[in-house]
């Protein structure tokens, strides 16, 4: 069986594309990858065994919807060209734009032949844009969403089903951190991903700045926003504050061992406030509590599973909460919750697997 999963950034940021190309591999599929390469930084290596088409075109990401259309229209027909020159018997979309930029080609021609990865919320609040992503869940094989807080904008189908940013090849380090003490000082407050909601991050630097209590570090590329705030606690000479650039998957591994929570704190907008983040799987894989906003439904699942507590930036006494939630925690407690968290959504990830493997089966048998 040959299969396209169609990738929409650079290989690095995929981490959820490996819980496809696991099973496509176990039933030998031939798997073509096309992902873009939207900035020059280094990327992961291709995965082995894979047929790669690389659209690379630069794109800055914290830019208006109108700068980027050329971009997407340029993906589009790169994408057409790959599909016009193989014969797929499936694909694998892993994110709505490149449903919707492929719109007519998935309802059509491979309608009932693609499987649909949803994982942020757009533009579903306009009432055409919503029509179309409806469209793409009922014509897709399968709809997996990253975050239980989607299904209420998308059509209640039975091929709906729960997928989670969890790297299963990461659990075989999670002892990282739990082996290293937890009497530490200061406190190290980590952010590892795309460095972007200026506002949140402003108020969290300007409540956290030269506080000997906490150092703050941000991991991760730094466009328009990362660069402000880089630069402004340079002219403020905020000395607890660090910046440390783009890294690679596996590099993490260097800087979670040295971490003692997990920033993992956004705006609550429309787009943000539902998502399920790589770092709740990475607190939950490591035994590392995090730091999540609250009214957020990542909040709300740190706090019910008890891996983390959900604050308000905003609050006069943010810092001080942090301190004493820190030194509150009672460890034996928190790594069975991170435990029993792990175990439930290691079960939901089976279910997942389960079900491509009979998709895959099923078109063997076609």
């Amino acid at each position: 069986m040959k299969v396209l999963v169609l990738g929409f950034t650079k290989i690095s940021f995929m981490p959820y594309m490996h819980f496809y190309l696991e099973q496509l591999r176990k039933n030998n599929c031939e798997i073509h990858l096309l992902y873009w390469k939207r900035d020059s930084n280094p990327d992961s290596e291709s995965p082995e065994g894979i047929v790669t088409h690389v659209y690379d075109r630069y794109q800055e990401d914290s830019v208006p919807l109108r700068k980027k259309i050329g971009s997407f229209f340029g993906y589009r027909k790169y994408a057409v060209q790959i599909l016009k020159k193989h014969s797929f018997d499936m694909i694998v979309v892993l994110h709505s734009t490149p449903g919707v930029l492929l719109y007519d080609l998935l309802t059509k021609k491979y309608k009932k032949k693609y499987i649909l990865d949803y994982r942020d919320f757009t533009y579903e609040n306009q009432s055409i844009y919503k029509k179309v992503i409806h469209n793409l869940v009922n014509n897709s094989l399968a709809t997996f969403v990253s975050s239980d807080a989607y299904r209420k904008y998308l059509p209640n189908t039975d091929h709906l089903y729960t997928s989670h940013n969890i790297v299963i090849n990461a659990l075989g380090n999670r002892e990282l951190r739990k082996n290293k003490s937890r009497e530490v000082d200061p406190i190290k407050i980590r952010f590892w991903g795309f460095i972007r909601h200026k506002n949140i991050n402003m108020t969290i630097i300007r409540k956290l700045a030269n506080d000997n209590r906490f150092e703050l570090h941000y991991h991760g590329r730094e466009q328009k926003t990362g660069q402000f705030l880089r630069t402004y606690c340079e002219e403020k000479q905020i000395k607890n504050i660090h910046f440390h650039g783009e890294y690679k998957p596996d590099n993490r591994y260097s800087f979670i061992v040295d971490t003692d929570l997990v920033h993992n704190m956004y705006e609550n907008d429309i787009k943000t406030t539902n998502a399920m983040g790589n770092k709740y799987y990475d607190g939950v894989s490591f035994y590392i509590p995090q730091l999540c906003n609250e009214g957020s439904f990542m909040g709300e699942q740190v706090e019910k599973n008890k891996i983390g507590t959900a604050l308000n930036p905003d609050s006069p006494d943010f810092a001080d909460e942090i301190y004493e939630y820190y030194k509150s925690i009672d460890w034996s407690d928190f790594e069975t919750r991170c435990d029993n968290t792990l175990n439930s959504i290691i079960m939901q990830y089976n279910d997942g697997v389960y079900k491509i493997k009979k998709i895959l089966n099923g078109k063997k048998e076609n």
